[in-house]
């Protein structure tokens, strides 16, 4: 149950209100799309709307005479590298020779409103010579393929690496049964709710301070810092809870240009706020990515061999392209041990929109590739689909395709075995036969796993402050944002349980590179289990501090009888009582403050493989889950409802069990959109449905039922034993609802999404296999 008292000691283990539930409820919570000012600048920029082409003229004096227009922008105008991107510095801030992709932005436009803002953007004429495109991985491979950067000394290929372990090649040769498919799966756009959006404004003294939409404050600011050659003294970034992001928020998308614009507005506020349809245009997508398995097993179900050929279209710039591609690679093999196995990835520029960062994080697209082969040996092999996965899943102790030894918790056994007690797995065939006329039932599962944190390679640091107030409150200073996966509440929950203060004197301060410190972006499921191993750090050094501080105040000879309670410290063998706000009057701000800092651990593997990769590879930590689905097909209109689904999870201990349940519930309804409807349409890099009109997203009806179990394992590094959930549950609906079509009627889909049409095919493709009868 819900703790719905007015006042309570948050606690580890137990639901409690999310901290920002009532502000946002009343509608009283601030996101950076909120921020106005008086004497309001808008800002906007001009795209180049053509997909390749060589910049000839930027003519802005009809923009610049429009009444109300305060200024005008190109790339001219951007001191410092005018270069963005989070590894590789390949973006423009404004392009200044040449455009790659639509979304491309060329001039940059301040203005008194936004509909001369509108206007001006329009009057904006540009030439750009047209060069020749290339906008699938096939074609900017083929050599003399057009190149999207000439001076990339590896032409289209932003990186091409390989995972080897043992010798795939022979090992195929002693395989009883070997499956070899070809699988594909679009762009897809994060869809949240507050599209990318800022304000910023420039001091006297020359600062820029940025409130915005962001997963990555500290990043933000670093980013600024070298692509507009600001000293970074002179940036300041606020991130306040943000309207989702799903990954589209990591990386800069308005706050480049929103420093440019205030360093040109005379000291006025300027806003930037996308609308959706610059949203579909402009901001990142999670990667296309063609996909080539073979895999070999023995005659009992053995894992033997894998070889894959995985390519990933990255779009116009590299963002964090070869990173995703690494951690797909890096999970091609599943959680399964597989003794040989060759992994090859390519990256590949093209001139799509830019694709970067998105929840599952690569291992979305690879997920949806083994768990089919998966089912496809297991049919060869005449095994049930769930045995198959249990004999060769992960445990402790056991080394992964990639070769790390698996030194943390593993659960994906047991969450084989939970979905396997399920009812939903037991009756499957009776549900199956209860199918009403021109409908076919099938069951499907997958077993997903998804790494926590950044990889090796550079430290997942977070740097956690915590200080009593002098009002005796507790303020907890948040350096990762929270874009409502609810990381701020288990803070919340971390230091009412070390403190044992009461919710109403909690106070938490989201990100702000003034006020909090350096922590990571809020990304690769690390928020809780990094930035709460820090703050336990600094919770349990104030509370030290306290409650010497009090000993002090009541003359006592020793710590051992003092206790921490509610508003105050009590000596328990005299009863004698000291109000915070009192032990607080006689500490100095700097006593009052504790600042702890935590590194995660990385996998101690000397691995003679990956090496192509520069960070983020390989990974230590994993969040392992079983999913299935139950769906049934319309024979008639060829759409699939999913009617039940259930997600056995091992992320560790559950911290908040409310918390846990919303982010599988929420991974699954958006997985389930991957699955049947999500895909950006393009053609020759333009975008084809920029909205929600044409872009489909699961509604309230599509989705079913979820019921969701949590297996616990207890993760010895994790914060009172937990991992992270936020990812893992992305991977399993596309690869469960697959195989789930494949079991309802031989229906062997390799493409993403399962739309109508690609069941009405597969259907008609299983009645000529079946000499066009009906099974």
């Amino acid at each position: 149950m819900v703790e719905r008292r007015k006042t309570y000691i948050p606690e580890i283990g137990r639901t409690v209100i999310r901290a920002d539930a009532e502000a946002k409820a009343a509608g009283v919570e601030k996101y950076a799309a909120d921020y106005y000012g008086e004497g309001l600048l808008w800002a906007g920029v001009r795209r180049s709307g053509i997909p390749h082409g060589r910049i000839i003229l930027i003519d802005k004096s009809e923009a610049e005479n429009i009444p109300g227009v305060k200024a005008v922008l190109t790339g001219a105008d951007v001191p410092g590298a005018n270069r963005q991107g989070i590894v590789h510095k390949d973006q423009p801030v404004l392009c200044d020779t040449k455009v790659r992709y639509c979304g491309d932005a060329v001039a940059l436009v301040i203005a008194e409103s936004r509909e001369i803002l509108k206007q001006a953007i329009a009057a904006v004429r540009v030439d750009i010579d047209p060069l020749p495109g290339v906008f699938d991985t096939d074609e900017a491979l083929r050599p003399g393929a057009p190149l999207v950067h000439e001076e990339h000394k590896t032409g289209n290929i932003l990186l091409q690496a390989e995972i080897r372990r043992g010798d795939a090649a022979g090992a195929f040769a002693g395989c009883d049964a070997v499956i070899e498919e070809s699988f594909e799966v679009p762009f897809v756009a994060h869809a949240f709710l507050e599209t990318e959006n800022g304000i910023a404004w420039q001091e006297p003294d020359g600062k820029i301070t940025l409130v915005v939409s962001t997963q990555a404050p500290f990043r933000d600011k670093w980013e600024i810092s070298g692509a507009l050659g600001i000293r970074m003294d002179l940036l300041r970034v606020i991130g306040p809870y943000l309207g989702g992001a799903f990954g589209g928020k990591d990386g800069a998308t308005v706050q480049c240009l929103l420093a440019l614009a205030a360093q040109h507005a005379g000291g006025r506020k300027v806003k930037m706020l996308w609308d959706r349809e610059e949203n579909f245009i402009a901001g990142y997508k999670r990667h296309a990515v063609k996909m080539e398995y073979r895999a070999g097993a023995m005659r009992d179900g053995t894992l033997q061999a894998l070889h894959c050929r995985l390519y990933y279209n990255s779009g116009a710039y590299a963002h964090l392209g070869g990173e995703v591609m690494a951690l797909g690679m890096e999970h091609a093999g599943g959680p399964y041990r597989i003794p040989h196995a060759l992994i090859e990835g390519w990256c590949v520029y093209t001139n799509n929109p830019v694709a970067g960062a998105m929840r599952g994080f690569g291992v979305a697209q690879v997920s949806f590739a083994f768990e089919r082969i998966m089912d496809l040996l297991a049919a060869k092999l005449d095994m049930n689909p769930l045995a198959l996965r249990r004999k060769n899943a992960l445990r402790r102790g056991d080394s992964n395709s990639s070769g790390v030894t698996l030194t943390g918790s593993t659960g994906i056994a047991s969450c084989i075995d939970a979905v396997e007690r399920h009812p939903m797995w037991r009756s499957r065939s009776a549900w199956k036969a209860e199918a009403g006329a021109f409908k076919k039932r099938g069951v499907g599962v997958a077993a997903v796993f998804n790494a926590m944190g950044y990889g090796r390679g550079l430290p997942d640091s977070a740097i956690a402050k915590v200080e009593l107030t002098p009002a005796g409150k507790i303020r907890v200073y948040c350096g990762v944002s929270d874009m409502g996966q609810g990381n701020a509440t288990a803070y919340f929950q971390i230091a009412g349980q070390i403190l044992c203060q009461e919710n109403s004197s909690i106070e938490l301060v989201q990100p702000d590179t003034e006020r909090t410190m350096p922590s990571g972006s809020a990304s690769a499921s690390r928020t809780t289990y990094t930035y709460g191993n820090a703050l336990i750090r600094a919770c349990e050094e104030l509370r030290k501090r306290i409650i010497g501080r009090t000993a002090l105040v009541l003359l006592a000879d020793t710590v051992e009888r003092m206790e921490l309670l509610p508003g105050k410290v009590r000596h328990l063998g005299t009863g004698r009582e000291v109000p915070l706000s009192g032990i607080a009057a006689m500490m100095s701000e700097q006593d009052r403050t504790c600042i702890q800092q935590f590194i995660m651990p990385v996998a101690g593997d000397s691995l003679d493989t990956g090496k192509a990769f520069f960070i983020g590879f390989p990974h230590l930590l994993f969040s392992y889950a079983v999913h299935l689905a139950r769906i049934e097909i319309d024979e008639l209109t060829g759409r699939i409802e999913v009617k039940d689904y259930l997600a056995a999870t091992d992320a560790g201990r559950v911290m908040n069990p409310q918390a846990y349940e919303q982010q599988v519930q929420g991974a699954v309804a958006q997985g389930i959109g991957y699955a049947l409807h999500e895909e950006v349409l393009m053609m020759e890099g333009r975008v084809l449905n920029p909205g929600f009109a044409a872009y489909l997203i699961p509604g309230a009806p599509d989705v079913p039922e979820i019921v969701s179990l949590a297996v616990e394992t207890y993760e010895e590094s994790g914060p009172y034993g937990m991992k992270g959930v936020g990812e893992v549950g992305i991977n399993g609906p596309l690869p469960s609802i697959a195989n789930a079509a494949a079991d309802a009627g031989g229906l062997h889909i390799t493409r993403a999404p399962l739309t109508a049409e690609r069941i009405l095919e597969a259907l008609a493709q299983a009645g000529k296999k079946n000499g066009g009868k009906r099974k």
